[in-house]
Parts: structure tokens; sequence; C-alpha cells
């Protein structure tokens, strides 16, 4: 079990372009993200590479979803050493960040606060590139193509500030949701990673806060 894979060159290249993306923008690439970046010629290329990393046990690949790869916790453990490290999972005796659940959030008030922290799981933290200060259950299958789905605890660094592209916890009136932020002169604008779901457009003076950004994800069913 404490053996590490042996990886070729290119796909070396590939897991540290999955870990950068993620470190950039909360999510791993698409196929066509890692073919261009890296030079093949079609996305297949690039999923001949992925399906390669999933057989040596390197990675997860979720069916349905553009960019459905995940980090497998053994390869977290091997490369936590590494520049990206970004899907951070429990680690038993190595513990040594308290992360609070948070749960339903009253309007109004700040998302740390006690009464919205359902419970705490420790993390070992080394495995973020960014520090996480909470972890948010994601309801819904609005960023499903992001690899990010219901039942997951997203990792998430307080933040108020985000560049284009990244993904952010937002503050909407009422409610705070998970989506790809994008803003430009006139107004701001907030992505959906499924076609089901539409853009929330956010027109100068409507309610609006960024509460964070997304620097990981974890598995709920890693807790159980």
């Amino acid at each position: 079990m404490s053996d590490t894979p042996k990886l070729t060159a290119r796909q070396q290249q590939i897991l540290d372009l999955i870990q950068s993306a993620v470190a950039q923008t909360g999510a791993p690439p698409t196929r066509a993200e890692i073919a261009a970046q890296l030079g093949f010629r079609s996305a297949n290329a690039a999923e001949e590479h992925l399906q390669a990393l999933a057989r040596k046990g390197v990675i997860e690949l979720v069916s349905g979803t553009s960019r459905g790869i995940r980090l497998r916790s053994e390869t977290l453990r091997s490369i936590h050493e590494s520049r990206a490290r970004q899907f951070a999972l429990p680690v038993s005796g190595l513990a040594q960040l308290a992360l609070p659940l948070i749960g339903r959030v009253a309007a109004g008030s700040p998302i740390l606060a006690q009464e919205h922290v359902d419970q705490t799981y420790y993390v070992e933290s080394s495995l973020f590139q960014r520090p996480p200060d909470y972890l948010l259950k994601v309801r819904g299958m609005s960023m499903r193509d992001a690899g990010i789905m219901d039942g997951d605890l997203l990792a998430v660094q307080a933040t108020k500030e985000a560049k284009n592209g990244q993904i952010i916890v937002a503050r909407l009136g009422d409610d705070v949701t998970v989506k790809r932020f994008r803003r430009n002169k006139h107004l701001i604008e907030l992505h959906a990673e499924n076609p089901d779901y539409p853009t929330i457009v956010v027109e100068p003076g409507e309610p609006f806060e960024i509460e964070g950004l997304a620097v990981g994800l974890i598995r709920n069913t890693m807790l159980m």
C-alpha cells in the first residue's frame, strides 16, 4: 500500500496539471483543456492518459462529467510535499487542522457564526496549497461538470475577493451558493457547471457578497 505507482513523464505532467488547475480554479481541467495545454491533437489522447492514471490507482474518473477527475487519498499522501496539494482527505494520525462544517446559514449573519457549525472535521493541513477555513456541504448538482457533486464537502478559504474563473461561495440575499465567478464592467455573473442550471446575473445594487474561495474537495463518503 505504501508503494507509489511509477508514472511516465507524460502521466506525471498530466497529474501536475490536474493539481495546478485545482489550485488556480478549484476544479480539475477538462479533457480538452489538458489536450490544449500539453499539445495533444485531440481530447481522446488526454482521455487515454487519464485512463492509464486511473488504472494505476492515482486518480478516479467520474463518468458523465467533463471535469470528473478526482485524486485518490493514497496519491495525496505520496505527493503532499509537491507544489500543488489540493483535494485533502482525512489522514489518520496526521490531523492538524480543525475545519468546521457549515450547515444552513441564517440571513444576515456571518457564515462562520457558531450556530451554523454542524460538526468539526480534522484534516491534514499540508495537503492544501491554500489553507481552508471551513467546509461547506454541497447541495444539488449545479456544479456537476466541475466534479463537485451533491453531498461533497467543499473546502473553502474565507475571502471577499476572487478572480474571474474561480469557484466561489457567494451570498445572494438570504441564499448561499457555489458557482464560478465572472465579473465585467457592468455586472457579475455566477455560472453553474451544469447546462440544466441557468447563469445567475447580479445587477448593480443587488445584494451580493463573496464569502470564500474553493480550495479543495472532500468526498463525504470518505468521512463515514
